[in-house]
């Protein structure tokens, strides 16, 4: 039905609950991101994280819910041509985000026992582009589309470069690997 948030997803005709708060999805965008698992274990990981009862799931139908999981994450968004670069490192940018994300929701999100991913985004999506997050996301949209910068854009980005630059932090590296593979066993069942 129009409007409504979805809070299941049908796969060869039978609904699976899902787990459709954005702080789930943000961990599983984290897995994606991760350069230490493989493919199959970051599609492990998504669908581990979003179906409350993926063990139903028939699995020669794991393909199936993958790409309705994938989906529903993009929420339509995804473009097959290649002009859709990376300009966003949800845990890299986490601070940034998320006081953008308040100033348009007009509280503190994080305070929310339950946020959907879809209202999470809808605030994402209309993060005014004079604030701090949306002035550095314009830097890097450019960036990575090989547009000129103006002036001054350029010489915030020479003062605030780590700010603006895509890339892992080396002094989180670790951290971060560490924390995906606990994530990885611990969904495996092999804590």
């Amino acid at each position: 039905m129009l409007g409504q948030l979805p809070t299941s997803l049908e796969i060869r005709g039978v609904k699976y609950d899902i787990r459709s708060d954005y702080r789930n999805i943000l961990r599983i965008i984290s897995a994606f991101d991760a350069k230490d698992l493989r493919d199959s274990e970051k599609a492990l990981v998504c669908l581990r994280r979003m179906y409350v009862d993926f063990d139903a799931i028939p699995r020669d139908a794991y393909e199936e819910a993958y790409k309705a999981a994938v989906a529903f994450i993009e929420c339509g968004m995804h473009s097959d041509d290649g002009r859709n670069p990376k300009v966003v490192e949800w845990d890299k940018d986490a601070q940034l985000i998320f006081a953008a994300i308040n100033k348009v929701a007009g509280h503190e999100v994080r305070a929310d026992p339950y946020m959907h991913w879809w209202t999470f985004l809808g605030y994402f999506q209309n993060v005014d582009r004079d604030d701090l997050w949306g002035f550095v996301l314009t830097i890097r949209q450019k960036r990575a589309k090989g547009k000129k910068l103006e002036q001054y854009e350029t010489e915030f980005f020479n003062a605030n470069r780590s700010m603006c630059e895509i890339g892992e932090r080396r002094d989180r590296k670790q951290e971060a690997i560490d924390y995906m593979e606990a994530l990885y066993k611990e969904l495996r069942g092999e804590e």
